[in-house]
């Protein structure tokens, strides 16, 4: 029988256990300046990722499903993420754990961000250069992830971290999306590749940032995300993921949740009938995420009040009609009102689904699991853009896809009962009885 190296304190009692109030007020800050960092700076954020959609619509004139396929290649490290949250949760970069990680791996997206912005606009370039990024930008968000993941555990702070993972994620969302879509009515002019220049160059700066902080980080807090450093073969610890029964519901869920046509089908529907402008796109992007926000915000402090069954109950029958409004729209302007609606109808379901994620990733496997967790969200986008704009070209338009993804979010309900009811039972701050993230985790 082997065993994964221990060092875990004794369970928590509350919502500060384990914490003290320097080092509680360190953990967030400084996850959150790497989670927004690292979110704005990816290769699918709003700041690349609308620019060179644009890009290869207008200028290379890819259809819907064309552009669709063109995302699902460039997906691809991000839908095998748990290959990399697994490398992160058993390999130690000059043994230095997830600081070596950051360092290592976001000096390389760096450089290969300032090589794409050293070369001609194309689609090949696009499609070669993202890839590679993407790969190199998976270690580095596997580290960051995993870093904030295991301090939830470990703190009985899912809640919490739930609420920072999300705005971090959204308001880098928020601004790059506006500035994204902005950015690409530059990009399609005759400045196309001085702007693809300073876009990568911008972006390459980031990383470089993460990198940085990679080596002034706080110590501790690289230290005590290491000590769950397994010491079983790989192959066991594999077969330990595998049979590890909470994390199926959740992935099920994220699965059907980012089931939708929000991708490329709403983009072109967006621009060719609804008659907007790229930056009208980015903004609405921009603002659907803004709307996210304040629930989000609020999402901490509902955590250590309400338990995270009924938020998740709450939640995910609210985000039941959050494409709805979609089906009313008639022009741009009107998809910019529905916007902040939509967002907010989704909020409470997409906190509460991180927070369950965080709750049932398996001792030891926190890295893969967030990665595994990210990679459904990729897999559901990618592959369910490939079947929305088909649906969208071939079969009917715009409102059958509303329709399938609304009958698909209505499925969740069901899924939800099959969450192990030990974790959703408790608030925020409060141990989760026979919780195996606090105890050795035997083979």
């Amino acid at each position: 029988m082997a065993q994964l190296r221990s060092t875990d304190p004794a369970p928590m009692t509350g919502p500060s256990a384990g914490l003290s109030g320097r080092r509680r007020v360190q953990a967030f800050a400084f996850g959150g300046l790497l989670l927004v960092l690292s979110n704005f700076s990816g290769p699918t954020s709003g700041m690349i990722d609308i620019p060179v959609t644009f890009f290869l619509k207008n200028r290379m004139h890819l259809g819907a499903n064309d552009l669709a396929v063109f995302k699902l290649w460039v997906g691809l490290p991000l839908i095998l993420g748990f290959v990399f949250g697994f490398v992160r949760d058993r390999w130690s970069p000059f043994g230095r754990g997830d600081r070596g990680h950051i360092l290592v791996f976001g000096g390389l997206t760096a450089l290969v961000y300032g090589a794409v912005a050293l070369m001609t606009p194309s689609y090949a370039v696009f499609l070669g250069g993202l890839f590679v990024a993407t790969m190199a930008f998976k270690m580095v968000s596997s580290a960051i992830y995993g870093v904030v993941n295991t301090l939830a555990q470990k703190h009985a702070v899912s809640g919490k971290m739930s609420s920072l993972i999300s705005m971090g994620a959204f308001i880098p969302d928020l601004i790059s999306f506006i500035g994204g879509g902005m950015l690409s009515q530059t990009i399609e002019g005759q400045g196309a590749e001085a702007a693809a220049r300073v876009l990568f160059y911008s972006a390459g700066g980031l990383m470089l940032s993460i990198a940085v902080l990679g080596i002034v980080g706080p110590k501790w807090v690289f230290t005590e995300t290491r000590h769950d450093i397994p010491t079983v073969h790989f192959m066991q610890d594999i077969g330990r993921i595998v049979r590890y029964w909470p994390i199926y519901p959740v992935m099920l869920i994220q699965l059907m949740w980012q089931f939708g046509p929000l991708g490329s089908v709403l983009q072109y529907h967006f621009v060719d009938h609804w008659h907007g402008t790229d930056a009208q796109w980015g903004l609405w992007k921009g603002i659907f995420c803004g709307g996210f926000l304040p629930v989000f915000m609020l999402y901490g402090w509902f955590s250590q009040r309400i338990a995270l069954r009924t938020l998740l109950w709450v939640g995910f029958s609210l985000g039941v009609v959050q494409l709805v409004p979609l089906l009313m729209v008639r022009d741009a302007i009107g998809a910019l009102y529905v916007a902040i609606p939509m967002g907010l109808l989704g909020g409470i379901a997409q906190a509460a689904l991180t927070d369950l994620v965080i709750r049932s990733a398996p001792r030891g496997c926190q890295g893969a699991t967030m990665m595994l967790f990210f990679a459904f969200y990729e897999l559901a986008s990618r592959v369910g853009d490939l079947l929305f704009t088909w649906i969208y070209d071939k079969h009917g338009g715009f409102n059958p896809t509303v329709i399938l993804a609304v009958i698909v979010y209505i499925l969740i309900l069901p899924v939800l009962l099959l969450v192990p009811k030990r974790l959703t039972a408790t608030r925020d701050g409060e141990v989760i009885e026979g919780d195996g993230s606090h105890q050795p985790a035997a083979i």
